[in-house]
């Protein structure tokens, strides 16, 4: 019987496991130091924010495991013997393997800043994270000011968390408006707005200097770069994105740049070692995204893929047009194809954009401005159907096309309002054309 061992219990991993599973009698073995089972990493900042327990993140009851005969080992692995086909762990354990799936995630970006390793400094990654927030933020009298560094989604998580339990949050951002090297501009300044509307002291273009202790070696405050302001804080949030977690694997012949080295079927160099989810790196991008996508659909995604070949029916990983889905606080985001800031965008790229006049609603559909092919859109605050928008990709359909049939894609429940009729009224003036809204078969509620 063959052994298959996967090192990580995240959505990569777990996926890969069921669906083994679900194909094979083989053995299989999860190897895990973060948590003994399998939880919704995304669900985390909802068990801070008192809407969900800790065991509301696992989807899966605790006999689910041994009733599908898998198997788990709680420990660190150290190193990877490929020759001999071995992990070694910290407590000097060792465990054999046929095939090995790597699939260990992420860990929190750190730059070398002095002081980033003192107590009450944290990530938000991790169950750990989790916990080491409960200890230092429990509440505004404990932890009278946080200060989160870095402006992606993870920030934005982080910040709406503790302000959840009132805690001051100051937010050091060093671009010059949040998230503007992925968000066009009309985007990236609502966000900025809506950030500090929540009573969040958004700082931006500035750098984290320092983070000074107090005499018990826990955070006190810290220094900004650019004017040497300092803060005085009891946590310190590092939220400056994240890399693959493969320090223990760098010492193997397993090939590595930023993450482990993969081709198309998710194999590395090494023959029986496959690498899956965050922690994987395409040799070359598969189209317009990137080589490392620390996403949960795309580890879900080769979760699947990878259970293909290792029973048999090897399978080309392809991910199929992107898309992702966030919340910045209560405004709720989501991207279909591709919609570059300003300064990433082609020179063939174009913007159209429609913003509601008072609410913090808006969208930008991005076109080829020769052929008028549609490229992607983001929503905020107008929420969409993803099979919708992945058809129209797939049929390369044209703009007029996609305002024309917009109201196919609206997925608000019924008597929301809608604004597709403004959005196609203000692309006509724009363009000097004439397109017609088609309705639904049901009557809705148009804005004005």
């Amino acid at each position: 019987m063959n052994q298959i061992v996967i090192i990580g219990n995240g959505i990569a991993g777990i996926t890969a496991a069921r669906h083994i599973r679900k194909k094979s009698d083989k053995r299989i073995i999860i190897v895990s130091a973060e948590s003994k089972y399998f939880f919704s990493r995304t669900a985390l900042m909802y068990v801070y924010m008192g809407h969900l327990t800790f065991e509301h993140t696992q989807p899966y009851e605790d006999w689910f495991w041994k009733k599908n005969n898998i198997e788990l080992k709680e420990g660190l692995v150290t190193a990877i013997n490929t020759s001999s086909k071995t992990l070694q762990f910290t407590d000097n354990t060792s465990l054999n393997y046929d095939k090995l799936i790597i699939a260990t995630g992420s860990k929190t970006n750190k730059f070398g800043w002095p002081g980033e390793d003192l107590e009450g400094v944290m990530g938000m990654y991790h169950k750990q994270d989790l916990e080491k927030l409960e200890k230092y933020a429990p509440n505004n009298k404990v932890c009278k000011r946080a200060v989160i560094v870095g402006g992606g989604l993870i920030g934005i998580e982080l910040a709406e968390m503790l302000r959840s339990r009132n805690i001051p949050v100051t937010f050091l951002v060093r671009e010059e408006s949040f998230w503007n090297g992925v968000l066009p501009a009309q985007e990236s300044e609502m966000i900025n707005k809506h950030i500090k509307e929540h009573h969040i002291d958004l700082r931006l273009g500035v750098n984290l200097k320092e983070i000074k202790s107090d005499k018990n070696g826990q955070v006190s405050s810290i220094i900004i770069a650019e004017t040497g302001e300092e803060i005085h804080c009891n946590v310190v949030g590092l939220t400056a994105g994240v890399s693959p977690n493969i320090d223990f694997i760098k010492a193997s012949p397993i090939e590595t740049a930023r993450g482990v080295k993969v081709n198309r079927f998710l194999e590395t160099n090494i023959e029986d070692v496959y690498a899956i989810g965050d922690c994987a790196e395409q040799h070359e991008a598969i189209g317009q995204r990137r080589n490392i996508e620390a996403v949960w659909y795309t580890g879900r995604m080769m979760g699947e893929t990878v259970a293909q070949t290792i029973c048999g029916n090897k399978t080309e990983y392809k991910p199929g047009h992107w898309f992702n889905s966030a919340k910045f606080l209560d405004i709720e985001y989501q991207t279909y194809g591709w919609v570059f800031s300003e300064k990433n965008k082609s020179k063939n790229e174009v913007h159209f954009q429609w913003k509601h006049p008072k609410e913090a609603k808006c969208i930008t559909i991005s076109y080829d401005k020769d052929t008028h092919l549609f490229l992607g859109i983001n929503t905020f605050g107008i929420r969409m159907r993803h099979e919708v928008f992945d058809k129209w990709l797939s049929q390369k359909k044209s703009i007029e096309f996609i305002l024309e049939h917009i109201v196919d894609a609206n997925f608000d429940p019924e008597f929301y309002k809608l604004h597709e009729a403004a959005i196609v009224a203000k692309f006509n003036t724009e363009l000097n054309t004439n397109i017609s809204l088609r309705k639904k078969s049901w009557t809705r509620i148009f804005s004005k």
